[in-house]
């Protein structure tokens, strides 16, 4: 742990202990719990989780007891549900399932359309429309069958358009034209009326080209009388790139159109090391954008990617960059935490 962080946890502690709180940890196993704040608002609050880590028993028992709501990281994607074509494993993503259902959690499920892990054999052959169309058709419904009355929304299509806001060129886009979108949401509802269905990306929480494809498309759909309920926001932020000032703005644009939104994959990460000015400005851009979501009737909840910096996917796929979550490593509550708890309230 960065020196700066030591000390600002230090003084953190020292506070609280003086005011008859004892450790941060401690202090917060006293108070409600982010989820028991964000309910008194009719919101969730949520934590990612993933298959591998559910060894580890400290960091369960946080998962356990201070989230009403956890997303599979990776469990329900299609190179793990659907390995061989024909062939379903629900191992991981029941696991999942299952631990959320002994806390009394809501899951949501993650993903069932999107051009990234893909089993081999379906990126590795040429398909017809005809033929992709079938294949597609079949793993919707039959893991949303699976799942039904399981998990409260579906990301149905996850990362549909470029930064510009044309489609982007998967192999979905490619062989089945932008109507596989529709269709995927038509099918998800035939396996479960209940289930909300959503669309989900990254980089579309400020007001622009790819947020705007959304819109546009969302308001396409719903004049067709496509079941969407929803569009989630991933909110993956980086501090070096400036707060997203027209979140609320746009939030409230999708209500308008009859939408609920979520904030699907929170993160805040940072170049390190990690100091307390960083800190406590990503601080305040977690409390900033729970105070976005609260003031949106229509935005039902806040998912963090997993809650500690212990499990980031962070440091794998960005050189340098970290200590996104408001837990760290050794699973203590970091500054962001407390900016959560104090915007809850």
């Amino acid at each position: 742990m960065h020196k700066n962080r030591l000390r600002l946890v230090g003084a953190l502690a020292a506070v609280l202990v003086a005011a008859g709180l004892g450790t941060p940890a401690q202090a917060h196993d006293k108070q409600p719990t982010l989820a028991e704040l964000a309910q008194r608002h009719g919101r969730y609050f949520g934590s990612a989780t993933d298959n591998p880590e559910l060894v580890d028993e400290p960091y369960k028992a946080i998962l356990g007891s201070e989230f009403d709501q956890i997303t599979p990281g990776n469990g329900m994607k299609w190179y793990a549900t659907e390995p061989q074509q024909g062939v379903f494993d629900w191992t991981a993503g029941d696991e999942i399932v299952n631990l959320a259902r002994a806390h009394h959690q809501k899951v949501r499920g993650h993903t069932l359309v999107w051009h990234s892990q893909l089993p081999d054999w379906l990126t590795s052959r040429e398909w017809t429309a005809s033929e992709l169309r079938a294949v597609l058709k079949k793993h919707i419904q039959t893991e949303v069958r699976h799942y039904r009355g399981k998990v409260f929304a579906w990301d149905v299509v996850n990362e549909a358009f470029n930064e510009d806001g044309t489609y982007r060129e998967t192999i979905f886009y490619k062989t089945l034209g932008p109507g596989y979108i529709a269709d995927a949401l038509r099918w998800a509802r035939q396996a479960d009326p209940k289930v909300k269905l959503y669309l989900n990306d990254y980089n579309i929480e400020t007001v622009g080209a790819k947020s705007d494809a959304y819109y546009n498309l969302a308001k396409q759909l719903k004049a067709q009388g496509v079941p969407l309920d929803g569009i989630g926001l991933q909110a993956h932020l980086a501090l070096q790139y400036g707060y997203p000032t027209s979140l609320e703005e746009n939030l409230r644009r999708f209500a308008k159109l009859g939408l609920d939104t979520a904030l699907t994959e929170v993160d805040i990460r940072m170049i390190l090391p990690a100091t307390e000015e960083k800190l406590a400005q990503q601080a305040q851009w977690y409390a900033d954008v729970t105070d976005a979501c609260l003031a949106v009737r229509r935005c039902v909840g806040i998912t963090i990617w997993d809650y500690t910096d212990k499990y980031s996917w962070i440091p794998a796929f960005f050189d340098g960059e970290g200590a996104a979550l408001p837990y760290d490593e050794q699973l203590q509550p970091k500054p962001a935490y407390f900016a959560i708890r104090d915007a809850l309230k």
